[in-house]
């Protein structure tokens, strides 16, 4: 399962635990040292939406899927906040000398007036000028990286000269309930749009693979 986001990204699912649903409601009787073999949708379904309404959330760190970001560095940097409950490997530029892609957004956002929202909704008056420059820093500084790798330049220092509109790519594992608070605070209004987009494409994954723990927290 892949979802394209932004111009060039993408969100796709690797792996993930099979019968999430049915290993957080085997993790919850593990104290009473009972098991369902089968996911039964009336009496399973009560108890997830119990673990998730009264904050039970130990169940939910059971499950977990691994994805393949692939997003502009500053969106994965605000992805990558999320810690707890996740482990994350990188593409390295210190070891691949690819063409690398820019995100180039479709217009430029005004600032906001609030200092702690990143930008309003109004497009910037001066958009299509902005796309112009926006055009001319990347093929400029892809020309210059380019330059300085075949001038001989260790490629762990020339990356350096590289926007952070650089597309890169982490596989992520996550477990359900860190993939539910990443969720959760990512698509947050005060969230910069770009890092909701991916936010929005992830949940679009987890409620297909778990569908009702999903359901149950984003309900809570």
């Amino acid at each position: 399962m892949k979802l394209q986001v932004l111009d060039k990204g993408s969100v796709e699912l690797l792996n993930h635990t099979e019968d999430g649903d049915l290993l957080v409601v085997n993790a919850a009787r593990c104290s009473f040292d009972k098991e369902h073999k089968e996911f039964d949708e009336d009496k399973d379904k009560k108890l997830i939406n119990y673990l998730a309404r009264e904050r039970h959330d130990l169940p939910f760190r059971h499950p977990s899927a691994t994805l393949r970001l692939v997003a502009p560095i500053f969106v994965l940097r605000q992805l990558g906040k999320h810690q707890v409950g996740f482990s994350w490997s990188e593409v390295s530029r210190r070891y691949i000398t690819g063409e690398p892609e820019f995100h180039e957004p479709p217009v430029w956002r005004e600032k906001a007036d609030n200092v702690k929202q990143g930008s309003s909704d109004t497009m910037h008056p001066n958009s299509s000028g902005m796309l112009s420059r926006n055009k001319f820093v990347n093929s400029n500084a892809l020309a210059v990286y380019n330059d300085m790798l075949k001038a001989g330049v260790a490629p762990e220092q020339a990356r350096m000269v590289l926007p952070q509109s650089m597309f890169t790519t982490t596989v992520t594992t996550g477990t359900l309930l860190g993939w539910h608070h990443m969720w959760k605070l990512r698509t947050e209004k005060h969230t910069q749009l770009e890092a909701q987009k991916y936010a929005r494409a992830i949940g679009d994954i987890m409620k297909i693979i778990f569908p009702y723990s999903w359901e149950a927290l984003c309900l809570r």
